[in-house]
């Protein structure tokens, strides 16, 4: 039992989503299957990110639902932070309960408080339904539960209808119910006629379990208007859910992870124990005499070839096979770092198909580990040997012995070695020239830096010049970009900052953005030497690794950087500039994350 989460009693993942199902198809309910984690006829994103993203159509189109009440358990598989597995909670591979609602009609007079029993329904049956769940079929105390909803931000009124029907449920005091912004408790996909909506949030002991969002705006003409159709779109993490019922402050602990644990520890002749519950687990080494460096890094492998299997072996299983482009690039790429995972903890031979039961799931993942370890040792030593990182060795790594840039760059971050941003980026364009000489659909979906030239990378790619010149502005002239991870689906920018930013300094910069992306501005792009793009005023963070020519990339009197491409033509193309997450990257470094809506 955790030192952190108690509960009642135990109660394992399986029984969790028995009652799930169980307690909403009781309330007319119409249970769903879970997805592929392929999306079908849906070519905005490689994998199903969502419980709801089968339902998009439905909330426009009600009548299409195949009931007005839905419940699922629908697998999900998000890559965008896909190098930050190995700590506690971030994960590729999920499940995510959830309820939904299609086709609510607020009414006036006394029939607006009445629901048919099989039809549609809004906030407070969602509200009262999530309490009663968490309450009266988990019997987590009420005590250590708590709520956001959303206070109100620009010209979106707060979401008072929800504050009050939690309240009346909860009975909370307002101590437990916090008000929250637009980054936290507002959803939306930002795009023309996408449904929006106020969130509620659900809470134990601080850990949010649940999610539910309440569709009641439409985007029109980039402004949220109040749609006479509404919806209801839930979610809650099973692995978060099994955290709290089985008393872990670790989602590997739980019975959804514990197998997979067990046979690695049985492969390598090591232990995954945390030991969170012990002072001394900060000391230099415990009481075995394991370094704790050594003991961390053991952990983070466990971690990330558990993960990665699990991901590996549901995506063989929805038909992905290992390729180099698209799905199956992501395939690859989760198989190959967990293999080396599991080198660093002493697994030498074949072990990623230990962990299935299918023949066909077994057979590829054999497969794509021999083709894989017949290189992996010269790959290895290779990266062990370099001091520096060019460009063409992280092509030639990929290329010669098959593995990514990504996991180059995590290991050689691990050897204490940095690799430039500059290089990474130039290896993508290696890459993506090969491919086009081999007739290859696509360039790989590289995560290290910049991860390719689609236009949504691009777009962020941009995006991060105009965040650059925005942080300077705001904290001051002394802000220095310290490294960056671009993918299609959001940017992570790394910057010296001795501090957290305040809400203030985070809504100005955001603010800063969007009014140059508004303006509409020319990216203009020169060619020069090295001094003349110093004595221009562009900023640039690797100096010393740039060649005899550099490429200035100018927004405006705003923006003036060294830098390698692509970017868009002017700022108009971008969207709307939104900060999701401000954080520390580490000693004097902090991170901030961000999207284009």
């Amino acid at each position: 039992m955790s030192c952190i989460l108690e509960t009642l009693y135990i109660m394992t993942s399986s029984e969790l989503q028995k009652k799930f199902t169980e307690f909403f198809e009781k309330r007319g309910h119409k249970v769903i299957p879970s997805a592929s984690l392929v999306p079908e006829n849906d070519r905005s994103v490689l994998f199903t990110t969502a419980g709801m993203q089968q339902f998009k159509r439905y909330y426009l189109f009600p009548d299409e639902a195949p009931a007005p009440r839905i419940v699922t358990i629908q697998r999900c598989l998000r890559t965008g932070d896909i190098d930050e597995v190995g700590d506690e909670n971030h994960l590729t591979f999920f499940e995510m309960l959830g309820n939904f609602s299609f086709g609510y009609q607020a009414r006036s007079n006394a029939d607006e408080t009445r629901t048919n029993a099989d039809g549609p329904y809004f906030k407070k049956e969602a509200i009262k339904w999530a309490f009663e769940f968490l309450t009266k079929e988990l019997e987590i105390s009420a005590n250590k539960i708590s709520c956001a909803y959303f206070k109100g931000e620009d010209d979106i009124p707060a979401d008072n209808e929800s504050l009050g029907i939690i309240k009346k449920v909860t009975g909370f005091s307002d101590e437990k119910i916090k008000g929250s912004g637009k980054d936290e408790t507002f959803w939306s996909l930002g795009t023309e006629g996408s449904p929006s909506g106020p969130t509620v949030e659900f809470y134990v002991d601080e850990l949010e379990v649940w999610n539910l969002v309440f569709n009641e705006y439409v985007m029109r003409d980039g402004k949220y208007i109040e749609s006479e159709l509404k919806g209801v779109d839930t979610g809650m993490g099973l692995e978060r859910l099994a955290v709290v019922m089985q008393g872990e402050s670790d989602v590997y602990q739980t019975d959804l992870f514990a197998p997979i644990i067990s046979k690695i520890e049985e492969l390598s002749g090591k232990k995954y124990n945390i030991a969170s519950c012990h002072s001394e687990f900060d000391s230099e080494s415990l009481s075995d005499g394991i370094p704790k460096q050594v003991r961390d890094d053991n952990i983070r492998a466990f971690r990330i070839i558990t993960d990665h299997i699990r991901a590996a072996i549901a995506l063989i299983s929805d038909g992905v096979i290992p390729a180099n482009k698209d799905q199956g690039y992501i395939l690859r790429r989760l198989i190959r770092r967990a293999i080396i995972k599991g080198k660093q903890i002493g697994i030498e031979k074949n072990f990623c198909a230990e962990f299935s039961d299918s023949d066909k799931v077994k057979r590829d993942l054999d497969a794509e580990e021999t083709k894989f370890r017949k290189n992996i040792e010269s790959g290895l030593k290779i990266i062990e040997s370099q001091t520096e990182f060019s460009s063409k060795v992280l092509f030639d790594l990929y290329q010669t012995y098959g593995i990514p840039v990504e996991v180059t760059v995590e290991e050689a971050n691990r050897l204490g070695r940095d690799i430039s941003n500059r290089a990474i980026e130039q290896s993508s364009n290696l890459m993506r020239e090969h491919q086009e000489l081999s007739r290859s659909a696509s360039a790989g979906k590289f995560k290290g830096g910049l991860a390719d030239n689609k236009v949504e990378t691009t777009r962020l790619h941009t995006a991060a010049h105009l965040l650059l010149a925005a942080l300077r502005q705001v904290l001051g002239p002394q802000v220095q970009q310290k490294g960056s991870n671009i993918t299609e689906e959001r940017l992570r920018f790394d910057f010296n900052h001795p501090e957290k930013l305040t809400q203030e300094q985070l809504s100005e910069v955001e603010k800063i953005v969007n009014e140059k992306i508004k303006a509409n501005l020319l990216v203009v792009m020169e060619e020069m030497s090295v001094e003349e793009a110093k004595k221009s005023g562009a900023t640039g963070v690797f100096d010393d690794r740039y060649g005899e020519k550099v490429k200035v990339y100018s927004i405006d009197n705003f923006s003036r950087e060294i830098c390698g491409g692509p970017h868009v033509k002017n700022t108009g193309e971008l969207g709307h500039f939104k900060i999701i997450k401000e954080e520390s990257s580490s000693a004097g470094i902090r991170r901030i994350k961000a999207i284009l809506e």
